[in-house]
């Protein structure tokens, strides 16, 4: 990916844990590359192609003068989602931002924070086999287009498929959807169960009857296995619930763990 480079812009703003920070004030410098395809611009010579770093400037400068944390790592944070969520073309920011004026009693150049932060792609399957089973996998892919830093790019049609596990319950209403996040995929599982914890889902039988049930399948290329979170998620290969609407949207995604196409996983398991 290619880089557009901000150094050293320097803000006179009002961010420190000490009460004086707060109200004098002090410098900041700020440097920032902007991580984005600058090929059609390249191509095309049309600044509307790339990134406008002159606007970023201001928009970095508007921000830091405009709001007062005591953290740098919180001013880092926040400062990246903003331009992450409104610079059209930005796809991954790493940012620094030095104190050099910062209040330790010692001789020093300067303390800094250092972040990258990028946005990601996850598909999440959903499911219902209780009540009303459309409006609730509908309130939860709502649920997810109302969520922060979160945007539904695409959700694939719904399919009636019979239940998975062993045990005796109704047929199961199941899809997938890609989401474009900020998250982590930590972040995100909890705000999966927040979404079901409100369609009252309960936890009593494994592979049992639910109201909702949202998984994440896939994050970006990542292979995550912790006690909380599997990523990809376990046993797709083997599940046509999750495969077929896969297939639909993201037939040449490559498992990361199988190295086989979702079209390769589909066609193997109809095989069978």
């Amino acid at each position: 990916m290619d880089k557009i480079e901000i150094r050293g812009l320097e803000i006179f703003a009002n961010h420190g844990v000490f009460p004086e920070e707060n109200v004098l004030g002090q410098k900041f410098v700020i440097s920032a590359t902007l991580y984005t395809d600058t090929r059609k611009a390249g191509l095309t010579d049309e600044l509307t192609a790339s990134i406008h770093y002159g606007e970023v400037s201001q928009m970095i400068t508007e921000f830091t003068k405009n709001h007062t944390f005591k953290l740098l790592e919180a001013l880092a944070e926040n400062l990246c989602q903003m331009l992450l969520e409104t610079v059209p073309h930005l796809q991954k920011i790493t940012l620094r931002i030095e104190k050099p004026w910062a209040p330790v009693g010692l001789p020093l150049d300067t303390v800094a924070v250092e972040i990258t932060r990028s946005w990601h792609t996850a598909y999440v399957a959903f499911g219902s086999n209780l009540g009303d089973k459309k409006k609730y996998v509908d309130d939860g892919i709502q649920g997810l287009r109302n969520t922060e830093h979160c945007t539904v790019e695409a959700v694939s049609e719904y399919l009636i498929t019979e239940p998975y596990g062993g045990v005796e319950q109704d047929n199961f209403l199941n899809g997938a959807l890609k989401l474009r996040t900020l998250l982590t995929p930590e972040e995100l599982l909890d705000r999966l169960h927040e979404l079901e914890a409100a369609a009252n889902r309960e936890r009593i039988v494994r592979w049992g009857p639910r109201t909702l049930d949202l998984d994440i399948l896939f994050y970006d290329n990542e292979i995550i296995d912790t006690l909380e979170l599997h990523v990809p998620h376990i046993d797709i290969e083997n599940r046509d619930f999750v495969l077929i609407p896969m297939n639909e949207l993201a037939p040449y995604y490559r498992h990361p763990v199988l190295n086989r196409t979702i079209s390769q996983l589909l066609d193997s398991l109809n095989n069978r």
